[in-house]
């Protein structure tokens, strides 16, 4: 991969099909040189890739086109790039790729997901350092995906919560275990730096380089603080570092407590090894004794204890998944409700021999979220209490939609009912409220209109989603150690059409292009923005047609945009004349 130190494109002419192939590339023998322990090779393609003009380009696509957090500024307000300031952007990082120092990062608190009185903190890099993060990304993640343990799924590529949670369907399904539900107490704020600067296993450069974004400082309104410890929520490279921060886990844990049979043994003694499923800095871990699991935790503890960490003394607890244990009965990981109950003969699981268990295991959304998702809800009926019944509808469909999808792989129907059950209520209230001089009969006919037949709340053609009638379809979860960098494009592409947050239309696009963009040509990978596209604007006489639309890169969208706009006054000038 040559490296170029002029801009030979404008950005909205730059072949980024090119670009990503010359990327990936590298990417891939990087991933296949790790997966051979083979060091000396991965730190030079690496350094080959950081001076890449290509990979510098990509990068700073990421951080100012694709990223959802792109419009957000550090400490210099800087939030919006044009193209042109892209460009020199991209210049001065592929020029200069191992910068020594960094700017301190912004720090912002946001709600925590699930709590109403506490928050949690992001630091948001500067434009220039969360693009030199990107690229430092690029070179690090396929190093690292080749040596990742099997059933560590925040956080990576082609892995999600759902493959976490089949993961924990798998190990459960057909015996009964006890299971240490844990979490790390304020994990990303304090990862120690030395210890994981000392398991990155990078070249000196790209290590001073990152500890210099590691202590670079928080700003907090006017005031700069030391940062000593920890990877600040926010910056592109935290979740990868994070990650081999925690490397190890597994693999200590199954290296010191597994067992191997022996028929000498007591044969009601368990022999199986322990199973452990992370997801970034939550996880659990299964086991069929009670006392091993607790000779575990202290081991995590100990572990933990050596890369600055600790367990989170009232989020972990021992339980078991069929049987009360000092209390505790089943556990959430997730958002999800882990649990299995006694059942009858027809209804009860089997094993591989096809012999009944007695039991069967149910996953399902969680009391705690069904809760908040429902809080949710009437927060939104609240909000447009003056509002026109089709601006609600759309309002609460996204709602519904999102959370609904995230569920739909697990056993969910009961309490999508429910769900749908209850929201009448608030929504009767609403529809009152819009109108207190009328009886109770015309309300329900304006909003609800049963006299087709059975209740829905609609406007025209504009009606509410119910939770209900969303399919559940059961999620496969991903292939062992398997990686978007091993260059099998079609398994890749085809989980990202099956994906369960995937909608129904972008599923259905992805499955007629068979997986690749329609403007650039390329497969869509995970962590690629995917919009839906006109192929005949509705400016120049398409229609509004399933068969009209393409899915396309959100930078290739802007890309097409760009063409379109150029091209559309010349067509009006050769038609006036």
């Amino acid at each position: 991969m040559s490296t170029v130190t002029q801009p030979m494109y404008e950005w909205n002419i730059i072949p980024w099909s090119k670009a990503e192939r010359m990327v990936f590339k590298l990417q891939k023998r990087i991933y296949q040189a790790s997966s051979r322990n083979d060091l000396e090779t991965v730190h030079k393609l690496q350094r080959l890739l950081m001076k890449s003009w290509w990979a510098s380009l990509i990068a700073v696509r990421r951080v100012t086109q694709d990223n959802q957090g792109k419009k957000t500024a550090g400490i210099d307000g800087v939030k919006k790039l044009t193209p042109k300031q892209r460009l020199e952007l991209a210049l001065r990082i592929q020029k200069e790729p191992f910068a020594p120092k960094a700017q301190p990062v912004r720090r912002v608190w946001i709600p925590k997901p699930g709590s109403k009185n506490e928050q949690r903190p992001l630091g948001i890099p500067v434009m220039e350092d969360r693009a030199r993060q990107a690229l430092a990304k690029l070179a690090l993640e396929p190093q690292w995906e080749a040596q990742f343990e099997p059933n560590s799924y925040g956080f990576r590529p082609g892995r999600s919560a759902h493959d976490a949670i089949e993961a924990i369907h798998h190990a459960i399904a057909q015996k009964p275990k006890y299971v240490l539900d844990a979490d790390i107490a304020k994990c990303f704020d304090r990862i120690g730096h030395t210890a994981l600067l000392n398991k990155l296993q990078t070249f000196c450069r790209l290590k001073q380089v990152i500890k210099a974004w590691l202590k670079a400082g928080i700003m907090e309104g006017a005031e700069l603080f030391p940062s000593p410890e920890g990877c600040p929520q926010g910056s592109v490279i935290s979740p990868l570092l994070a990650n081999v921060a925690l490397h190890g886990l597994e693999t200590m844990i199954v290296k010191q407590f597994s067992r191997r049979r022996n028929k000498q043994l007591d044969p009601n003694t368990n022999l199986a090894k322990p199973l452990v499923v992370r997801y970034a800095d939550d996880f659990c871990i299964f086991d069929e004794d009670a006392p091993t699991l607790l000779k575990i935790k202290m081991a995590v503890s100990e572990w933990l204890s050596e890369i600055g960490l600790e367990l989170k003394a009232c989020k972990t607890r021992l339980t078991h998944t069929l049987e009360p244990y000092e209390g505790n009965l089943g556990f959430n990981f997730l958002g999800f409700e882990v649990r299995q109950y006694r059942v009858g003969t027809a209804r009860s699981a089997q094993d591989s021999k096809g012999k009944r268990l007695g039991f069967k295991s149910y996953i399902k959304p969680s009391k705690e979220g069904v809760k908040r998702h429902f809080q949710e809800m009437g927060e939104v009926i609240d909000r447009h209490r003056n509002q026109p019944q089709a601006w609600l509808i759309k309002r609460l469909n996204l709602k519904i939609r999102g959370w609904t999808n995230y569920y739909a792989t697990v056993s969910s129907k009961r309490r999508f009912s429910s769900l749908d059950h209850l929201l009448y209520y608030p929504l009767k209230e609403w529809a009152e409220r819009q109108h207190s001089n009328k009886g109770k009969r015309w309300v329900a006919s304006k909003y609800w209109h049963p006299e087709d037949g059975s209740w829905h709340f609609a406007s025209g053609s504009v009606e509410l989603l119910k939770h209900a009638a969303t399919p559940i379809r059961r999620h496969a979860k991903v292939i062992g150690s398997k990686s978007p960098f091993d260059g099998d494009w079609m398994y890749w592409s085809s989980r990202m059409g099956r994906h369960p947050q995937i909608p129904k239309t972008v599923g259905w696009l992805m499955k007629q292009q068979q997986g690749k963009c329609g403007w650039c040509g390329l497969y869509f990978k995970d962590g690629d923005l995917m919009e839906q596209d006109h192929r005949i604007a509705l400016s120049q006489g398409g229609i509004k047609a399933r068969s009209n639309l393409q899915l396309l890169h959100r930078h290739c969208h802007d890309q097409k945009s760009a063409v379109e706009k150029k091209t559309v006054p010349e067509v009006l000038m050769k038609t006036a004349s």
